[in-house]
């Protein structure tokens, strides 16, 4: 179980933390029997506190679906060769999952003090690996944006991930989150929701696999997403439906003109 889910916890973080520099993780400190304590930042003692949290207060179960991703190459490649802007698989993903969300509402939903709450607005978070833990900043109102611009806030975001300096504004408010840890050859993982968010998409890498096509066997690259669910807000038919509109977008974007 990978913790990858720190959305608005860093919120609550001192100024340092989230305007100013990062200060190093890793320093340590020698103890009587031979060991080192790492002196961690508040952001990783967030991260901890909160993915305990989530961990043991949120039912969480997975549904998992294995996705031909040769369209979604394509599409990448296609956008590529017109655009400015260095759109990566991550971008494409949260225009993806921003679509579903629409279609789904429920998705984009959180449990509170016994009733669902429904979002108006989608707001997708990225989770990002930092020095001193990981954060997810969020791209807001990202069904009503271009790929152009997705990737645009995207990169800043990251900048201002890997340097230190996220402001409150541009971790909070997320109502959905992808963690995609497929450029670190990850194949699957399960995420912690990242509460009070009802659902979190994990991403695996694109590899090539011996699959069936036509009822022949072909290499494809393919891909592997687990979405993990709080079921006092999704039920499993819910979270399958959802799960099934972003393969289909996945496996047909074309889709999203619709």
């Amino acid at each position: 179980m990978l913790a990858v889910d720190v959305l608005a916890a860093a919120v609550q973080a001192p100024p340092v933390e989230v305007a100013g520099v990062v200060p190093a993780v890793e320093t340590t400190a020698a103890t009587a029997n031979g060991t080192n304590d790492l002196a961690l930042s508040n952001t990783w003692r967030i991260m901890a506190e909160r993915t305990a949290q989530s961990w043991t207060s949120v039912p969480h179960f997975y549904l998992v679906r294995e996705v031909n991703a040769s369209r979604l190459i394509t599409w990448r490649e296609q956008i590529l060769q017109r655009s400015t802007e260095k759109v990566t698989y991550s971008d494409l993903l949260v225009k993806i999952v921003a679509a579903a969300l629409r279609k789904h509402p429920r998705i984009n939903a959180s449990w509170n003090d016994g009733k669902i709450t429904l979002k108006q607005e989608i707001h997708v978070g990225l989770a990002v690996a930092v020095e001193e833990g990981l954060v997810v900043p969020v791209i807001h109102q990202a069904d009503t944006l271009g790929l152009g611009e997705i990737a645009r806030q995207r990169m800043e975001l990251v900048a201002k991930a890997q340097a230190g300096k996220l402001r409150p504004q541009d971790i909070s408010g997320g109502t959905f989150t992808i963690s995609n840890l497929g450029m670190f050859n990850v194949d699957a993982f399960n995420a912690i929701i990242n509460q009070p968010q009802a659902a979190i998409l994990a991403v695996g890498r694109i590899t090539e696999r011996v699959v069936p096509v036509n009822g022949q066997p072909a290499v494809q690259p393919m891909m592997v997403l687990t979405l993990s669910c709080d079921h006092r807000t999704v039920d499993g038919a819910r979270g399958a439906r959802f799960l099934d509109t972003v393969v289909t977008f996945l496996e047909e974007p074309l889709g999203l003109l619709e």
